[in-house]
């Protein structure tokens, strides 16, 4: 895990360094944000941050998790393989649902322990290894949620448009190997681009 690329989304400038002394301590590559805009903005550019540690009481919204959740959100939107592991001093129990619920890998409630901290990217790791090593088998993981309620139909349209999202990033947007991958002609990869308002810069 030497060299493991984290990035650090906490408000609080002392806390902040304080973590990122910790983290750096033990081989970690830290970069850091103190908002949404600045932690989107990190991940975009930086596409080997395996990590993201995030605090669900961020600005404008401090005292409650709105920004944090809205961060998780954009993320997840985005499909970015970096895992997200969400650091509150919120309502646990609220914060621990909605971080579930958003597709957080895993919940820690402040004030934190270090070696809690350790542990929890220690398994983020590991699921990021393994998923790698199903992405190079040909297996895309994707994460769906569903409200049962709503029929087949809905959730079956929100698979396949993240499964295509997911293939389209995985190949750089080569049509030609997602077409491959996604065991479908080219003309189908371009039909699905269409239908989900899939372009390159997403």
């Amino acid at each position: 895990m030497s060299g493991l690329r984290i990035l650090l989304v906490e408000d609080d400038p002392a806390l902040r360094t304080m973590l990122r002394g910790l983290l750096e301590m033990n081989d970690f590559q830290v970069c850091e944000a103190d908002h949404q805009a600045a932690a989107m903005a990190l991940l975009r550019e930086d596409p080997a941050i395996r990590i993201v540690l995030l605090d669900f009481g961020l600005p404008p919204h401090a005292h409650d998790m709105t920004e944090g959740i809205a961060t998780l959100k954009a993320i997840q939107a985005e499909i970015m393989t970096a895992k997200v592991i969400v650091l509150t001093g919120q309502d646990q129990d609220a914060a621990a649902l909605e971080a579930i619920r958003e597709g957080a890998f895993d919940f820690l409630a402040k004030p934190v322990a270090y070696d809690a901290i350790l542990r929890a990217i220690t398994r983020a790791a590991l699921f990021l290894d393994k998923e790698q090593q199903l992405s190079l088998e040909g297996i895309t993981r994707i994460a769906v949620n569903a409200q049962a309620g709503e029929g087949l139909k809905g959730i079956r349209s929100d698979a396949e448009e993240r499964l295509v999202r997911q293939v389209l990033k995985e190949t750089g947007f080569n049509v030609f190997q997602s077409a491959k991958r996604l065991g479908v002609k080219r003309e189908n990869v371009y039909y699905f681009m269409k239908k989900f308002g899939i372009v390159r810069d997403d």
